[in-house]
């Protein structure tokens, strides 16, 4: 889901005003990227006045994993809490010393594939890109809901959907673990499970860029397949 940014930003603007230090993070490690849609500017209005986000190259943009980004408002803050001087420590003159701005003294250059893929998709093929994310999320939400066998507890407004199986004995978890398990089993595709107020539930994140309509379809079939056999 979305928090209303705006609102949390008046918040922490407030309690600014009243003389309260204040620092606001997003994780947005799925759907920060959301902010480049057109579509979705209702749900991400106000995230440019919180202090700091971060996300997750090796999600929606699907470059190699691990890939972490953080981005801050306050680049003074922001060094200040990763920088590290030691004697034996020679820092760069003259130039952004990348020591200074996370938290590994040596790591891959993660950066590269952000940025080819950024350059490649443009904010165009960036917008499209969560926007079909999104559409293949509700499909899945519409097709199981619409089976008779399955309910969706959340409001599907991202990539996410979070899927309660209608056991016929009541045992509503069970029927979740066998329905993932084979489905799993079988290689169509692959769900896990969650526990939501005490209640287990099978999760589903649509995050491959080269998902479509006919994956969802065939991912749909296998579920109700399995649950029709688990039940």
């Amino acid at each position: 889901s979305f928090d209303d940014f705006a609102a949390v930003a008046d918040l922490a603007d407030a309690h600014r005003a009243a003389g309260n230090p204040t620092w606001v993070h997003v994780d947005g490690a799925v759907m920060l990227l959301a902010a480049a849609a057109p579509a979705m500017a209702a749900r991400t209005a106000g995230l440019g006045r919180l202090d700091s986000w971060s996300t997750d190259g090796h999600k929606l943009l699907n470059v190699s994993y691990d890939c972490g980004i953080a981005i801050c408002a306050n680049a003074s803050a922001h060094r200040a809490a990763m920088s590290v001087q030691a004697a034996y420590l020679e820092q760069g003159e003259g130039g952004r010393d990348p020591m200074d701005w996370g938290p590994d003294f040596s790591r891959r250059a993660r950066g590269v594939g952000v940025y080819a893929t950024l350059r490649a998709l443009g904010r165009d093929g960036v917008a499209d890109l969560v926007e079909r994310t999104i559409g293949l999320a509700r499909r899945f939400a519409d097709r199981l809901g619409a089976s008779g066998q399955a309910e969706i507890v959340n409001d599907v407004v991202s990539n996410q959907v979070l899927v309660r199986w209608l056991a016929p004995d009541g045992d509503h978890g069970r029927l979740a673990d066998a329905v993932m398990a084979g489905v799993r089993a079988e290689g169509t595709a692959f769900f896990s499970g969650t526990t939501y107020r005490g209640e287990r539930l099978m999760r589903i994140s649509v995050s491959d860029w080269a998902s479509d309509e006919a994956d969802v379809d065939r991912a749909v079939e296998a579920l109700l397949r399995h649950a029709r056999l688990a039940a």
